[in-house]
């Protein structure tokens, strides 16, 4: 077992465990990702800036998952209260600069779109599973509900600035092709009997 915050021993598959374990590997992540930004160099200093201020909300976001309010003294739960609301205001604004760049989507796309954009898809992925984890302790009363909000904004915040980094760094981004589009394709260039 393990301690939560409020000092409470929980098992360590108990559901906010998972949570917070998804969390930390979120920020690990994104981590990498700042890693691969910072090398990209200063078309994107900006993004690398974002990221390390989201590095710092999602240990905010661990706290308060690490604090249920069900089990903690009101002291602690006030200490690790989390601004979802006002941090996802945030991310939205940064989205609406980094959308104004890019040219309007008109499909899927892959999560790829070179080194950097690859990697903030991953960290897109992971964010959406930390996200499935958070929300049945907001269901249940054990974790407050704007940290399952700023979590799913950085999610879509992920994925805006993965295609802005496909951008900035002139990579093409990988559109979706249908089995039969694909093969339709390959036919007119003669690539297939």
């Amino acid at each position: 077992s393990s301690s939560l915050f409020s000092g409470e021993r929980r098992r360590k598959d108990d559901a906010v465990f998972a949570a917070l374990g998804h969390t930390d590997e979120l920020n690990a992540a994104i981590g990498l990702v700042r890693a691969v930004c910072a090398e990209a160099g200063s078309p994107l200093g900006q993004l690398h800036m974002q990221l390390g201020e989201v590095q710092s909300r999602l240990i905010d976001v661990g706290s308060a998952i690490a604090t249920p309010p069900s089990t903690s003294q009101t002291a602690r739960v006030a200490r690790t209260a989390f601004d979802g609301d006002g941090e996802a205001a945030l991310l939205e604004g940064w989205i609406d600069a980094m959308d104004a760049e890019l040219p309007q989507l008109k499909t899927f796309i892959l999560p790829a779109g070179g080194q950097l954009a690859s990697t903030l898809h991953l960290a897109r992925a992971v964010c959406r599973r930390a996200e499935r984890a958070v929300v049945p302790l907001v269901l249940a009363g054990e974790c407050e509900k704007s940290v399952e909000v700023y979590v799913n904004r950085l999610s879509d915040y992920l994925f805006v600035a993965a295609r802005f980094a496909s951008h900035r760094t002139g990579e093409t981004e990988v559109p979706y092709q249908k089995t039969k589009a694909r093969h339709e394709e390959s036919l007119f260039r003669g690539e297939v009997e």
